[in-house]
């Protein structure tokens, strides 16, 4: 018999079968409305007559073309499935294709700082578990994250998005029917805007900033209230239920809030359904292709005063400033003297309608407040003017307070009127170079701190104006005597050049650059931005915490100095790979509306979120800093000043900007930037504004530092971390391989052995130490080649203990080293074993 016969005969078989069943009559049932979707479910009659009859039916799914079903519905027994009958009343549809199948949309930014660094924007649907549950530190599953597609220019606000929906999504299934019972529940998401610097195309917890749910720059929008901050009240959720029995609130209830008790609740279908929450009762709609944008908040907008008058706007920024400004008490400023002060100049600006008479006018505001965060128009014919001419010549104060001329141009002015490079600078035109630095406009400012203010202004004292045809200058040469002789000006920017190119990047450098310093056997990086690129930031960095690793380099340097910041997370988190423990890290204070003054939200505090184990360096480190190292450095620096983790070297602090900014949109197109954040310590003091990262080795301004040819900075902290001590070096014993040694050691002493290794060893070297008292002494183990040049140091060898030592470590070639004993600082005495074995 061939197959289609079998098929016709069991075709007439399920006939006859139908034929044969009889059904009970069933209980009324409402009709479904017209093209309504069908669950894949069957639907069982009922067997019993329901005990209670509603009065009213519940709203009906519908389409655009369906009409209300005008059948009364029968509620379900405890006796019947759960998908006899509705649960809750049914969600009114509108729309109904369906479930989504698709969503695309526009993400809108003002906030100038938004594309900041950004490499790696996505649009990502968020799981939404961590707000139903109230989460803070939740973190969106790997398997959750469906990723959209950016489909215009991200620089360019706005920008689009698409994003093809999977066709069963693998979100947190959260109950949020407030029924009391346990039931499947539904996923929730908000497409979110995040941006992906850490591990693979996913977001981790770094990506997360810690956790919990998208409060900026989601299809969500959260309340700026100080009750209920953080709370969703508007925008637009996707959900997903796997079956048609589950239910979502259709409003927020009587307090306001979601996925609480007094939510109303709705019975949904299966499927996707975009919720629009910015209607009540709430609107759930099916269309296959839904326009989903992303909102900024308010908080994150850009303030706009580009629509008024210059002395309205200028009203209105001063208000501003009043209420929003971190350190009004701290810097002791006075708003309403400023305001009368200034006033005047932009209201003639607006009578003689002068916009460069305004421009002048709201940079005098910004010099007025001693910050260097703030910042306004930068007038350009101004500087110009004032700047132009030069004499070849370029002054640093030493810590003496003597002046001496570090660079000459050569065949320049000063040089042609006999100064000499390393001369004493005395006096310019009769007034002594200390008063003459005082009257100097510094140019780079506003500043934040006294010794930032003081080289800015000795930077500018060789500039003079156009006008300025020539200017006496008293000095004594090297080996010379006092003189003073006329020294033309003249248009040139060599000098000027030459006294701000510690704070001038080139811009042909990457964020950051490694390398191995040969002769000492250390690492060094230079970090030239926190506003860079970050994902290449990331990649550098972990590349070369990797090299240090496995090559087993003892210590690094990090030079900050020419660093003027950028993201104070970023900063915060590069630490981290220095790091077991994760230490707070400060907070920031904003004003708030509702209170009138500054507050510190504890869900705010910072914390260093730690790397992979394998990518954390403990080493020996020494930060050089320097008083161009500004804003996002200085948390990076001050970061690495916890548990005193790093020595910090510099002649100066740095900047001393301690806080986030925000910019405001003024007239003529201009910004005016100002610190909002009041950035904190741990203790809620305030610890970089104003006073800047301190150097724990604080190197002095010399003429040799100046003109010495030598990166003394550089110098000292290879010094450091090479050990360089005054304790007396004892000279012990020549060890083999498989000798113990067991030997006393006393304060500010250390101890040398000797070792020959040979090509091919693997060897493990132990270091412990015990007090008379039978305490555990914390030891040090250096290895150095003959050279004295430092290969090896620990400190730490099982991460716990006081011991050190190394494992396994491979020689390479034949070589003698040396074998240095310390106690931690040379601070302890007591005795020590020191072992070498073949591993």
């Amino acid at each position: 018999m061939n197959r289609n016969h079998l098929f016709i005969l069991a075709i007439i078989f399920i006939l006859i079968l139908a034929a044969c069943q009889t059904n009970p009559d069933p209980t009324e049932v409402p009709a479904p409305a017209t093209e309504a979707p069908v669950a894949e479910s069957p639907v069982a009659e009922p067997t019993e007559t329901p005990t209670e009859v509603p009065t009213k039916a519940p709203a009906a799914q519908s389409t655009e073309s369906s009409e209300q079903a005008t059948d009364t519905p029968e509620l379900a027994t405890s006796d019947t499935p759960l998908s006899t009958a509705a649960r809750f009343p049914l969600a009114t549809i509108v729309n109904d294709e369906g479930g989504p199948v698709s969503l695309t949309g526009v993400v809108t930014y003002t906030n100038p700082f938004f594309t900041m660094g950004v490499a790696a924007p996505v649009i990502i649907l968020e799981d939404q578990a961590g707000f139903v549950d109230r989460n803070e530190h939740f973190l969106m599953p790997v398997e959750s994250q469906a990723l959209a597609q950016i489909t215009s220019d991200f620089f360019e606000s706005p920008f689009s998005y698409s994003l093809a929906l999977p066709i069963e999504p693998q979100g947190s299934l959260r109950d949020v029917d407030q029924d009391g019972a346990e039931n499947t529940g539904v996923q929730i998401f908000a497409p979110a805007y995040w941006t992906n610097t850490w591990g693979d195309p996913f977001l981790e917890e770094r990506d997360l900033s810690g956790g919990g749910w998208s409060t900026a720059y989601a299809s969500t929008r959260l309340s700026e209230n100080i009750d209920t901050e953080r709370e969703i009240v508007g925008g637009k959720y996707l959900i997903y239920a796997p079956d048609d029995q589950q239910g979502f609130p259709n409003g927020f209830g009587a307090d306001g809030l979601l996925f609480t008790e007094d939510d109303p609740i709705v019975q949904i279908p299966q499927g996707y359904t975009i919720v629009d929450m910015d209607t009540d009762p709430f609107t759930f709609d099916r269309a296959r292709h839904q326009v989903v944008d992303l909102i900024e908040p308010e908080g994150a907008a850009l303030d706009d005063y580009t629509q008024l008058s210059y002395a309205d706007a200028f009203d209105a920024l001063i208000e501003q400033l009043r209420n929003e400004y971190a350190f009004t008490d701290y810097k002791e400023l006075d708003w309403d003297a400023i305001h009368a002060d200034l006033r005047p100049a932009f209201e003639a600006a607006d009578a003689d309608n002068d916009p460069e008479a305004y421009r002048v006018a709201l940079r005098d505001l910004a010099w007025s407040i001693p910050d260097g965060h703030v910042s306004g128009p930068w007038i350009q014919d101004e500087f110009s003017f004032m700047n132009a001419n030069g004499i070849g010549l370029v002054v640093d104060e030493l810590d003496n307070g003597r002046f001496l001329a570090t660079y000459l141009l050569n065949d320049g002015p000063a040089a042609q009127a006999g100064i000499e490079l390393g001369a004493e600078i005395l006096a310019f035109d009769g007034v002594a170079i200390n008063e003459a630095v005082e009257n100097t406009i510094g140019w780079t400012g506003p500043y934040s701190t006294d010794h930032n203010e003081r080289l800015g202004k000795t930077a500018f004292v060789t500039r003079f104006p156009v006008t300025t045809e020539s200017v006496d200058v008293t000095f004594i040469n090297p080996d010379g005597t006092e003189q003073t002789t006329a020294v033309a000006t003249e248009f040139e920017q060599d000098s000027l050049f030459a006294a701000l190119e510690q704070s001038i990047p080139t811009g042909f450098e990457l964020p950051l650059e490694y390398k191995l310093l040969e002769d000492s056997n250390l690492g060094y990086v230079q970090i030239f931005s926190f506003s860079d690129n970050d994902l290449l930031s990331v990649q550098l960095w972990e590349r070369m915490i990797r090299e240090l690793n496995e090559n087993g380099i003892p210590g690094l340097i990090i030079d900050m100095r020419m660093n003027g910041g950028g993201s104070g997370f970023l900063a915060d988190q590069m630490a981290a790979y220095f790091f077991d423990e994760e230490y707070s890290l400060g907070n920031s204070g904003f004003y708030e509306d509702d209170l009138g003054e500054f507050r510190f939200d504890d869900r705010g505090e910072g914390f260093f979120i730690l790397p992979p184990e394998d990518l954390r360096y403990h080493g020996d480190i020494a930060v050089i800093v320097g008083p161009d190292c500004a804003s996002a450095c200085e948390f990076f620096s001050y970061d690495m000043t916890i548990a005193d983790r790093a020595e910090i070297i510099g002649h100066y602090p740095t900047a001393g900007l301690g806080g986030s900014i925000r910019r405001v949109l003024m007239p003529e197109d201009e910004y005016f930037t100002f610190t909002a954040g009041r950035a904190v310590d741990g203790d809620g003091n305030i610890h970089i504004e104003g006073i800047g990262v301190v150097p724990t080795i604080d190197v002095p301004v010399t003429a040799e530092s100046l003109l010495g040819g030598e990166d003394v900075l550089l110098e000292t902290a290879v010094s450091t971390l090479q050990g360089t001590t005054n304790a007396e070096i004892i000279e012990g014993n020549a060890m083999n391989i498989g000798d113990t040694i067991n030997g006393d050691i006393t304060q500010d002493q250390r101890i040398r052995h000797t070792i020959d290794l040979s090509e091919g060893d693997i060897v493990t070297i132990l270091l412990d130490g015990e007090s008379a008292s039978g305490d555990v002494l914390d030891m040090v183990l250096n290895i150095y080649n003959l050279e004295d040049d430092l290969l090896l140091s620990n400190d730490d060898f099982d991460k716990e203990g006081a011991g050190s030592g190394f494992e396994g470590l491979e020689i390479p070639y034949d070589l003698t080293v040396v074998l240095e004993v310390s106690t931690y600082e040379d601070a302890s005495q007591g005795t020590y074993t020191l072992s070498v074995k073949e591993s």
